[in-house]
């Protein structure tokens, strides 16, 4: 098993988990109409959460592919 498969692993759960948790925000958000705005801080939360785990592979792929 060598780096590449364990952070493709990685980037499938952290991927996965992301559209999970923004789902079920979605759906909470609908039937809890007390806990909207903790819910739509939540979905906004798990987006932003989930652009900033892209943009760190991506930059770990950008290094390693100029200093490899």
């Amino acid at each position: 098993m060598t780096l590449d498969d364990v952070s493709i692993a990685i980037i499938g759960l952290i991927r996965t988990g992301a559209v999970f948790r923004f789902v079920y925000c979605m759906v909470r958000l609908q039937w809890a109409e007390e806990e909207q705005t903790q819910y739509r801080k939540r979905a906004k939360n798990t987006v932003l959460f989930y652009i900033m785990a892209e943009s760190i592979w991506q930059i770990k792929d950008i290094v390693l592919f100029y200093y490899s």
